[in-house]
């Protein structure tokens, strides 16, 4: 058989989705219950649902398929529960604190009861090593093996199943860590080693330090779950590459995902900001606001003239994780985020969630406790046949009885709690749209929001509306669209190289030569047999002399060959400085900070989406369902996702139904079916607020 199915996975908290794409851009897809003891389990079972779906066995679907892409969310759960290895760390003598110094701040520095947080590695666990390498990468006082190999001994004793190894500045000269890892080898053979100088072999001590720390905690426990669903996969048949998605929206082979665990930790969310970006392409839409609503969270970012920003200012649980990442903000908001009372008599909703198991109270799991997902059946926004995994319909009566349950302690009726939840969720949702507009000097009426995740069809009309945002898009493959956007990535690599205080690096010549170099490294780490083209990002953070922050500068367009090399890239710096900042002080000295090229490589895939054949006649409903306005219910046509044609028109209120979501459309709402299917949103304004 023919090899004509590319597959993308994305595990979420509740739902694990899986997304066939065939040579045409025809699209299958599926959702099954995540498995959280063993990801892999879930994956294995959606796979089996999708070849069912395509009339295929399990071995057919696998052996028709050219490509796995996968986002997992197993270094993030992790690092959150604090199930990681136990991990022993080697640097250098009396420098062992600086992992819990941290950076002399508290995350809320003015709250004088803030317990300190607890590091990833106990401080007998955290081991001086006599050794020195200074700033330029000279060799101040040698690796002193025998003191190394006591102090290995010493963590092998304790039974640490993972060593984290971080020297001052061995992002200059990395020898006395590569030589500390091989010794580690030799004595831990079993250990998961993670070393500084190829994690992120960069300036700024502690970043670099937690970093590699977080590495080393997640890695055995990504490792284990590679090795289950590849071995699940082989024994399934597959014989194709399994690529993991990044944290920075690139994907890569398995092996070097187990070796750059903390690349992961954003695997499932980039999924989504990926698809974004390509519905953004097909849209030609350059300023949209990705708005990913699933059942957990709700993670959200932002794509401004067609580019989705990058940044290393990341953590998670807590832990700072300086490798690059897309700019996600992820909120505890979802749909089944948790109703409960507080101490005003009122209620919050989240972030606390009803999780895969028990799920939701009408997903007759077990759960009791009122959720987003309960309140929306209430309200009759959803029917009972929406999906409720493999489980069968919703069940109406349960989420009824959890929203009363939360009623008899608030002193409210069951509508207005119900509508109050999912009031509560929508502003909720709304305020982080403004952290990463408003916050940062962008206005969000000038964007498309572009909703996707399982959850989010029923709210974003409603958070759109509260922000001023005109258009919402909703594309069919919304409630999988990190999973379909998966497959819209390509492999990414990326190197960098510390240049601070090099003043000499900032003329041509010397400036062409490191990133000559940067590129030879970068193509060595791309595999040679999976990417049919290749390009170069190159990339630059640099600062005023007197700054203690850089700023990402991207150099495309940039000619290296041409003489005034240098000028170009300071010029293009204070270029972006002022459009970050409004101002740019060109009479300044300008430090480069890190030099940074990405290869991509594009890897073969066939049309992102079909077009559709114009309308042949107007849409019908297929009926009507009373839904609750606030106050009163009000009887709306329903429309089947399936039957939407290019052209087609609804008019607000009403709702689209999906097999995997449901979209609401409000009065005064219109939607249109794009080229591609897709309903195309023109959100009326929230009524007493002029238009602007």
């Amino acid at each position: 058989m023919t090899q004509s199915y590319n597959i993308g996975i994305d595990v979420g908290g509740t739902f694990t989705d899986l997304v066939a794409i065939d040579t045409t851009g025809a699209t299958v897809a599926c959702k099954t219950p995540s498995t959280p003891q063993d990801q892999s389990i879930g994956v294995l079972t959606g796979l089996g649902d999708l070849a069912a779906r395509l009339g295929l066995s399990l071995a057919d679907l696998l052996a028709a398929t050219g490509r796995i892409v996968h986002g997992t969310t197993v270094a993030t759960n992790a690092l959150l529960e604090r199930k990681g290895a136990k991990v022993g760390m080697l640097t250098t003598g009396g420098h062992r604190d600086i992992l819990e110094m941290r950076e002399g701040l508290k995350p809320e520095r003015y709250n004088l009861m803030m317990p300190p947080p607890e590091p990833l590695v106990a401080r007998h666990l955290r081991r001086g090593v006599p050794e020195r390498i200074a700033h330029d990468g000279t060799v101040v006082t040698p690796l002193d093996e025998a003191a190394l190999r006591d102090e290995i001994a010493a963590l092998k004793d304790e039974g640490c199943t993972s060593v984290a190894i971080c020297y001052l500045h061995a992002y200059r000269n990395p020898a006395h860590e590569e030589r500390t890892a091989a010794i580690v080898a030799e004595m831990m053979p079993e250990a998961y080693v993670s070393v500084s100088s190829a994690v992120l072999p960069q300036i700024k001590e502690y970043e670099r330090l937690s970093t590699t720390v977080v590495n080393a905690y997640i890695g055995p426990v990504v490792r284990r779950y590679m090795e289950r669903l590849t071995g699940r996969l082989t024994e399934a048949g597959y014989t194709g590459p399994l690529f993991i998605i990044l944290s920075h929206g690139g994907i890569t082979l398995v092996e070097d995902a187990v070796r750059l665990a903390a690349g992961t930790c954003l695997s499932g969310p980039a999924g989504g900001i990926a698809g974004a970006e390509a519905c953004a392409g097909l849209l030609h839409a350059d300023n949209v606001i990705p708005f990913d609503m699933g059942g957990t969270s709700t993670e959200i970012s932002l794509i401004a003239g067609g580019r989705v920003a990058l940044t290393s200012e990341r953590g998670l649980a807590g832990e700072r994780i300086a490798l690059r990442s897309y700019d996600i903000l992820s909120i505890g908001a979802g749909g089944g985020s948790l109703a409960a009372p507080d101490a005003t008599g009122s209620f919050t909703v989240g972030p606390q969630s009803a999780g895969a198991v028990p799920g939701p109270a009408c997903y007759g799991q077990g759960g009791t406790q009122a959720t987003v997902t309960d309140a929306n059946l209430v309200l009759g926004l959803l029917d009972e046949d929406a999906l409720a995994g493999r489980a069968g319909r919703l069940d109406r009566t349960a989420a009824e009885a959890a929203v009363d349950a939360l009623t008899a302690e608030i002193g409210l009726d069951r509508m207005t709690t119900a509508a109050g939840i999912h009031r509560l969720i929508n502003v909720k949702m709304a305020d982080g749209i403004r952290l990463m507009t408003l916050r940062r000097g962008v206005d969000p009426r000038n964007f498309t929001l572009l909703s996707f995740g399982g959850a989010a069809g029923l709210h974003a009309a409603e958070v759109a509306r509260e922000m001023g945002i005109g258009r919402v898009v909703v594309p069919t493959v919304a409630s999988v669209l990190s999973a379909w956007g998966m497959l819209a990535s390509d492999l990414r690599y990326e190197v960098a190289r510390s240049q601070v205080g090099d003043t000499a690096v900032l003329t041509d010549e010397p400036l062409r030569r490191l990133y000559e170099a940067l590129e030879a490294e970068a193509h060595q780490r791309l595999p040679g047999d999976v990417a049919e083209r290749r390009r170069i990002e190159r990339s630059a953070e640099m600062r005023y002399g007197e700054q203690i922050f850089e700023v990402n500068v991207p150099l495309d367009g940039i000619d290296f060959a041409a003489p005034g090399l240098a000028e170009a890239v300071i010029d293009r710096f204070h270029r972006r400085h002022e459009e970050l900042y409004t101002y740019s002080s060109p009479g300044q000295d300008v430090d480069l900070v890190n030099a940074r090229v990405a290869v991509i490589g594009e890897v073969e895939r066939g049309e992102a989406a079909q077009v559709l054949p114009p309308a042949d006649g107007a849409l019908e409903p297929i009926g009507t369902r009373p839904i609750y306005t606030g106050a009163a219910f009000v009887e709306v046509p329903v429309y089947p996702q399936a039957v939407l044609a290019r052209g087609h028109e609804i008019a607000g209120p009403a709702l689209v139904m999906g097999e995997t979501t449901t979209v609401a459309l409000y009065e005064g709402d219109r939607g249109t079916v794009t080229p591609q299917g897709w309903l195309d949103i023109a959100v009326a304004p929230k009524r007493g607020r002029a238009e602007a």
